[in-house]
């Protein structure tokens, strides 16, 4: 792959991460309570996977018009992983070193919404305790939690990926 397609990746997802890491920050200056709402991070996966595939659309106007299976991938890829790596470290740090307090708000509002969620969806008391308990016993911006939500979601992005790029692909019919 070209050290331009890879530059342009890298770039996108320095970008990417510098918006989601303006986001946090902003919504944790705003309303910490935005933090457990599921719609905004609907809102910001669908944004990772736009960005992913402009940065694959990019990489394909770079090679003017054609990128192999591989390429497309490693564009869309490069960009996502840097910038969900990006923004975690900055949630990393922001929740454990600058402002410990809040990651327990969210933590207390996200017992709350799983219990009303749970409750909406008729599960047994002993279910919800269960999930509370669970939610309660974890810190979701520790280490090793933050480096297990990364290699989730960088798989759930590989997956994606993949179809991406099977979209994106173009062979050059003089290669």
């Amino acid at each position: 792959m070209e050290n331009s397609i890879k530059s342009s990746a890298i770039n996108y997802g320095l970008y990417l991460g510098g918006i989601l890491s303006l986001i946090t920050v902003a919504i944790w200056f705003i309303n910490i309570n935005l933090m457990a709402n599921m719609w905004l991070g609907i809102s910001l996966l669908l944004a990772i996977i736009a960005f992913g595939v402009v940065s694959t659309a990019k990489s394909k106007s770079i090679q003017e018009g054609f990128l192999t299976f591989k390429e497309a991938f490693s564009s869309y890829f490069i960009t996502v992983a840097i910038g969900i790596a990006v923004s975690l470290l900055v949630s990393m740090i922001l929740f454990n070193f600058i402002d410990p307090e809040a990651a327990k708000e969210i933590q207390q509002i996200t017992v709350e919404r799983t219990i009303s969620m749970m409750e909406g969806f008729g599960a047994p008391a002993e279910a919800i305790a269960e999930a509370v308990e669970k939610i309660e016993n974890q810190n979701q911006y520790s280490v090793v939690n933050t480096l297990k939500g990364l290699a989730w979601a960088c798989l759930f992005q590989a997956i994606i990926g993949l179809i991406v790029a099977a979209i994106m692909k173009k062979s050059n019919p003089d290669a």
